[in-house]
Parts: C-alpha cells; structure tokens; sequence
C-alpha cells in the first residue's frame, strides 16, 4: 500500500512538473545560443551560450564545444584558436579588423579646441544620427595588420566619411578577403549627409595592397549590394537588390563569373536571407522565409553552361532554420527554433532528410512546461486572396471554454512572421498567460511571393488593414473565442498599425498596445534618420502637394487623423533612444489619448533604442504589458 501511494504521489509529482508554463522570470533565464563555427578539424561544432542576468542586469556568457555527431559538450575558455580565423589572409601576412576612426567635426570642440567645456554639436547636412547614437564625426573603417605587428594597422579608407562596417549592424560579414589575399573586398555607403539618409546605394569595393588603389566592383546596381564571400573556386559571390531606397527589395545571390554577372534566384519568387556554397563550389545553400517560417534552400551552379538554374526547397516544417553553421559530410549543421522552442544547434542529413538536435541547453526547461499549440490556418482576405494566419492556443487549450484573444501585428512592414522565437513578443509566454494569438501573414510579409510582399508600399493604411480584420474576424467566429475580449498589439509597423486600427477597429476591440509605433506620418517624416524609407514607403515628403500619392498616405492612412474615434484604452511603450520611430510619437499618442479622456499609459525607456535590451527593462516591459492586459482585457 506504501509503495502504491509513493507511486501516485510521484506521478501527481511529474504530472504538476508538466503543468508549468513559461513565464517572464523563465523566459529571462533562458540560455541564447549562437552558434560560433565547426573546428578546424572538422570534429566539433564550437558555440556560445549567453544567459541574461537579471539581478546585475546584464549577460554573461560562456563557450563550448560539441561533437559534429553529437555528445557530451564541454566549455572552453579559448574559442578563437577553434575555429578557422577569417580576420587573417590566405597567406598568412595579414590581419583585417575594424576601427573606429575620427573623420569628421562635428563638435564645438573641435572647431573651437579653446573651448573644452561646449557641448554643441554641428551639422550641415543629415545623418546627424543613426539608430540610437548621435554622429559625433568617427566612422567604422576597415583596417589591415602585419600579423607579427598588431599595432601597426593601415586604414584603407584613410580620410574617407564612409563606414564599413556599415553602421549600425554590419559586422565581419561586410568584409572579406580575397582568396589569394592581395586584396580586401567590403561594403559601404559611399555618400554623406542627406544623401546617406535618402539612399540605400551600397557597393562592394576591391582594396588592393600592393597598388594601394580601390575599386567599385558593382557601380550599375544603384541599391544594397552586401554580404561578399567567395566560391571554392574563387568566383565572388553577393546578395543584391536592385531598387535605391527600397530596403525590402528581392535580395537575389550574384555570383561574378568569368567577368559575367550571373544571377541565380532571378527566376525565382522569394527573397534571399543568407547563403553558404557547398564545398565542391556545385551548389549554393540558402536561407529564405516560405509560408510562414524559414527553410533552408539549395541552387545550383551551371556556371556558363546552359544548364538550367533549379532552387530546391530542402527542409518542411513548424520552424524557422535560422542560420547556417557549416557541414558535416552529408550532413548541414544549422540554428533551429520555434514559437515553443528558443534557438539550438542541429544537423540535418541532407540525404535521409531526417533531424537531430545537438545542443540541448533549455531541454531541461521545456520538457517540464505545458506547451501552446500553434495551427496553420489560412483566411481569405476581402479581394479574395488566401492568408495565412498562425493561431497559438495556450496550453492545455479546453475548446469547451472561451479565452481573451491577441491579434499580433507584426513590424517591418516588410519582415516574415514566422516560428521566430522573441524574447520580447514572445507568442509562447503570450498563450502561457492564457490568450490566444492570432498571427496574420498579412500583405507586406515576405514567403508568399515577391506581390504579397510589395503590396504594403504606399498602402499602409490600405488593404493591409482589410487583412487584420479579417483575420480576427474569422478567429473570432469560433465558439472558444471570447469576442467581448479581443485585444491588438505591435511594434512599429505593428505599433502603427495599432494606432491606426484605433480609428477604424468599430468596436471590436477592448484594449490596445503600441510600441515604438508610427503615430504621425508628418512629424515622422520630419524626424526619422532613414529617409530612405519613409521616402519609399510614404511616397515623398508631405509638402509635395503635386503627389497624389505621398498627398493620399498622409491624409488616408495617417493615424492622427483619426484620433477623434479613438474609444478604447491604449498602452504606448516608447524608447527615448529610437531615432528610427522617435520618442514625438509616443508622446503624441498617449497626449492625444490623455486629452480625449481615454484610459492610457505611456510606458518610457529613456535608454532604450527600438528594442528593450537591458535585462531589468525588459521584465518591467513583461510586467507591464501583462498587467495592462489584466486591467483592460
């Protein structure tokens, strides 16, 4: 009878353990793996843990490294003599890094060096700031090194106003060397001031050592030309879009083939996130976002043969493939994650098509939690189009019971919505707490051809708004939603839509949250640092009276327009540290809503960018916006 009763208590004991669902302090102690690169000899794949810490408010991270086949993983404290150094050339001389060089003035101080005290910044043209940092006349500059002296680096864009890498989130992929290593092949914006702001021109530029000389090696594509590595067989190779200003365009892989430029995906609808080339220079893998998730690719090589291009969906599924590692044989070792899963390492047999996990650093975590379910649904749009639209039920879903509902409304506006794992709009934690979201793959969202995806431009108050209601509209016809309980929330484009959905949402929903989100396309147009973008996306500046189509988003889908139907609470979360969509349209919304009577609460990290990095702020941001959900919903 002991026995019997300690086997129930057991049982009740795992049974309770696999109740648990995910909250914001589990979701904060989650180990973040990034994968580093498979060792020199083939036999390990070397990778990086980074855990938050939420009590020194910052992270802490550690290295490893694991079998290619799997097994026991190990920490190391020295990962660079791992792993092939790409910073050094083929021959073994040289030594690329980055540098921050002073180029500019822009301080008081600097025009007046009598005058220590000022603090005055001047400008005379745009790009006075980028992102979350203010121009103060340093550029990212790459440099080269003799190997035996680290000190004694060169600066190949000695002088220039330029940055490679390119600010503010190029890294070591924006520079390479070339495989006989006489020379350095990068990526920059060669413009200044407003006409950095207003173009998306980069180039890839040759650096010869001994000559000492640059060269534009793609000077008749006037948009992104980033991301150059090189074929086994020495051929450069580059993702590209075509479109000045358009910073979602078709991203296409160029190979530079015996003086011929060969475009392989040009026949093909989708966008490309990355590549790698096989190791016998046939075949080039690739990343692209398809259906709602990310998958890895493959395209042949013909060269100049008349062979046909064929591109080859290789992995199907609920996930994202979030990054290419290396190969292992036949088999492809890449980062893979989830809505229910955060980012690990696995190797994919490109023969048997089969899985398999390598690194299980949240395992433990997971294996104990109740998880959401998440189905594929597909909702035909008001112009009778099929989008799909991913539903997330919270764990142990009863359909016999009625739950609040989420409509999610992604940013970009020109990013995929897929199985992403966020630790911020974390869909998981979202159902965890018990809200059902829904997740439309509305216009503007790439993986359903490049159409679906240009939609959106200079119609973001358009069709695009059609989409979202019809998406929770046909959520809501089922018995287990709570229809007298639907919410909607994003950030940036989705915080704009949020704010837009405000006016027009007829009475559909109970509460609102916005972040980072697009208020006032005017004053946004006036101070954001990519003008670029709002150039493509808004059609022109407003005072061009002459554009219809500039004059119809200013007027039509510009959310302050709207703000006398507003009628339902709204929480604005605004970082002060965001020039993308600056602090003036948070503070514009909650003032408006504040002024109108309309129970609102304005949510400010003054050291925060577009994003909630810190730690501490973004436990703060979770509690908020559960509480908020709580109060209103």
């Amino acid at each position: 009878m002991k026995k019997i009763l300690l086997l129930t208590l057991s049982i009740m004991g795992l049974s309770a353990s696999a109740q648990q669902v995910m909250t914001p302090e589990l979701l904060w102690s989650l180990g973040r793996v990034s994968a580093v690169g498979i060792s020199k000899d083939g036999k390990t794949i070397v990778y990086k843990v980074s855990v938050p810490d939420v009590a020194e408010n910052k992270s802490d991270s550690k290295f490893y490294t694991i079998p290619v086949n799997g097994g026991t993983a190990i920490e190391i404290h020295n990962s660079k003599s791992l792993v092939k150094d790409t910073s050094i050339s083929p021959d073994g001389k040289f030594g690329l890094t980055s540098e921050e060089i002073k180029v500019d003035k822009v301080l008081g101080s600097d025009f007046y060096p009598e005058l220590t005290k000022s603090t005055v910044q001047i400008y005379n043209g745009l790009d006075y700031r980028h992102w979350d940092t203010w121009n103060d006349g340093t550029h990212n500059h790459i440099c080269y090194y003799p190997v035996e002296n680290r000190e004694g680096f060169i600066d190949i864009m000695a002088g220039e106003p330029y940055d490679s890498p390119q600010k503010p989130f190029g890294g070591e992929e924006d520079y390479t060397w070339s495989p006989d290593g006489k020379s350095i092949i990068y990526v920059s914006k060669k413009k200044a001031g407003t006409a950095y702001a207003t173009s998306t021109n980069t180039d890839l530029y040759e650096y010869n050592l001994a000559a000492k000389t640059t060269k534009n090696l793609t000077p008749d594509n006037p948009g992104y030309d980033t991301n150059p590595a090189f074929s086994p067989q020495g051929d450069l190779t580059w993702l590209q879009m075509k479109r000045d200003g358009y910073e979602a365009d078709k991203n296409d892989i160029i190979v530079s083939h015996k003086g011929t430029k060969i475009n392989l995906t040009a026949g093909w609808d989708g966008t490309v996130d990355s590549f790698t080339w096989s190791a016998d220079g046939k075949k080039v893998y690739f990343l692209a976002p398809v259906d709602g998730t990310k998958q890895l690719f493959e395209v042949n090589f013909p060269g100049l043969t008349k062979i046909a291009v064929r591109i080859t969906q290789l992995t199907d599924g609920a996930f994202d493939v979030n990054g290419i590692v290396g190969f292992n044989g036949n088999n492809i070792i890449v980062e893979r994650a989830d809505t229910n899963h955060a980012s690990e390492i696995y190797s994919y047999d490109l023969k048997k098509k089969s899985w398999k996990q390598l690194t299980t650093v949240n395992n433990a975590v997971f294996s104990k939690l109740a998880l959401s379910k998440t189905e594929k649904r597909y909702v035909t749009t008001t112009d009778g189009k099929k989008m799909l639209v991913w539903v997330i039920l919270p764990p142990n879903f009863d359909a016999t019971k009625k739950y609040p509902t989420l409509l999610y409304c992604q940013g970009g506006p020109q990013s995929a919505l897929t199985q992403f794992y966020s630790y911020r709009w974390n869909f998981q934690l979202m159902a965890a707490q018990g809200y059902i979201v829904v997740a439309p793959n509305r216009r503007g969202m790439p993986g359903h051809g490049v159409e679906w995806n240009e939609a959106i431009s200079k119609d973001w108050g358009g069709q695009v708004m059609n989409d979202y209601l019809s998406a929770i509209d046909d959520v809501a016809k089922e018995s287990y939603v709570d229809k007298a309980r639907l919410g909607a929330v994003g950030a940036s484009y989705g915080g704009y839509s949020v704010f837009y959905l405000a006016g027009i949402h007829n009475k559909r929903f109970k509460t609102l949250i916005a972040h980072d989100g697009v208020f006032n396309l005017q004053s946004m147009y006036g101070t954001t640092e990519e003008v670029f973008f709002t150039n493509w996306d808004s059609g022109g500046p407003y005072w061009e009276k002459d554009n219809a189509v500039a004059q119809k988003t200013y007027s039509q889908f510009n959310p302050v327009n709207f703000v006398d139907k507003w009628d339902t609470p709204i929480l604005i979360v605004q970082g002060g540290k965001d020039f993308r969509v600056p602090i003036g349209q948070g503070q514009e919304a909650f003032q408006a809503a504040q002024l109108r009577g309309i129970k609102s609460r304005f949510l400010y990290f003054p050291d925060e960018n577009h994003w909630v990095l810190k730690p501490q702020n973004a436990m703060v941001w979770q509690r908020e916006y559960f509480k908020w959900l709580k109060e209103t919903l």
